[in-house]
């Protein structure tokens, strides 16, 4: 299951892209329940993919071991991941024809990050309908993890119930122009579609230095960048041939405040093998 960013700057709640971070669930029949992993999550029903599975089938008998490379917290679609690998096992084990996706959204309570970590790619998102896009050839990914986190409804708590309209327009155009570059494969469209007036700069006192460097993404190189999901994540877009620059410029930036991980995007979405 990829790990997923959303929003992708100017389109909130609408837009996601499938990063090359994974979360991999096991599931067992063995007669009792039990959560195994060793990360820092719930061992009880209460975990993400135990809750995601047994909204299809119960719990009871079965043993769930969790495997993840994905950063828990930080904006990159954890508990979707969680989510969409619980409901995906359910399904297939019991081949049971469920709509995963329909599922998923009511879970999470909002469609862009469980789409792109069920569908993989990036994903376009409007009352409940899911269109997918491939990744663009040549378009890579960094991402600037930093070691302190927001929380979602700290961040969510930060936006307005009402915003101008000229903002609301602003976006509109520029989730456009984004759409359009991801569709033609066009770099330059991709650069110029990122700006957002709605969300991110009514966050930036939440994670000052991730907005800081998203403003200044440009300078050292790179196509543009977005503030992952609620953040802080940053997620850096990079043309193929400057990344390993990008890189170098970002890890000299952030010291010791953050880490900076090359990750693709990816088309591949949730994935089930039996064994």
């Amino acid at each position: 299951m990829p790990a997923s960013s959303a929003n992708l700057g100017p389109g909130f709640d609408v837009l996601a892209a499938a990063l090359d971070l994974h979360m991999e669930l096991e599931v067992v029949e063995t007669g009792t329940f039990a959560v195994h992993t060793d990360l820092a999550i719930a061992r009880d029903r209460r975990n993400l993919a135990v809750r995601g599975f047994a909204a299809l089938h119960p719990v009871d008998e079965l043993e769930f071991t969790i495997r993840s490379d994905i950063p828990l917290s930080g904006g990159l679609g954890t508990s979707a991941a969680a989510i969409v690998a619980g409901l995906v096992a359910a399904d297939s084990m019991f081949e049971l024809g469920a709509d995963v996706l329909a599922q998923a959204i009511a879970m999470e309570g909002h469609p862009d990050n469980v789409a792109a970590a069920l569908l993989g790619g990036f994903v376009l998102c409007c009352e409940g309908a899911v269109e997918r896009l491939d990744p663009v050839p040549g378009l890579e990914a960094l991402l600037v993890v930093p070691d302190q986190h927001v929380r979602t409804a700290r961040a969510r708590a930060a936006l307005p119930g009402r915003v101008p309209l000229k903002d609301a327009v602003f976006n509109v155009a520029h989730a456009s122009l984004l759409v359009l570059g991801l569709a033609r494969r066009d770099l330059g469209l991709i650069a110029r579609g990122l700006a957002d007036r709605l969300h991110q700069p009514r966050r930036a006192h939440l994670y000052p230095r991730s907005w800081e460097l998203v403003q200044r993404a440009r300078d050292l190189g790179a196509v543009g960048a977005t503030i992952s999901g609620a953040g802080p994540t940053v997620l850096v877009w990079c043309d193929f041939e400057s990344t390993g620059a990008v890189a170098a410029r970002l890890r000299a930036e952030v010291g010791e405040w953050a880490e900076v991980l090359r990750v693709p995007f990816t088309g591949a979405g949730a994935t089930v093998s039996a064994f």
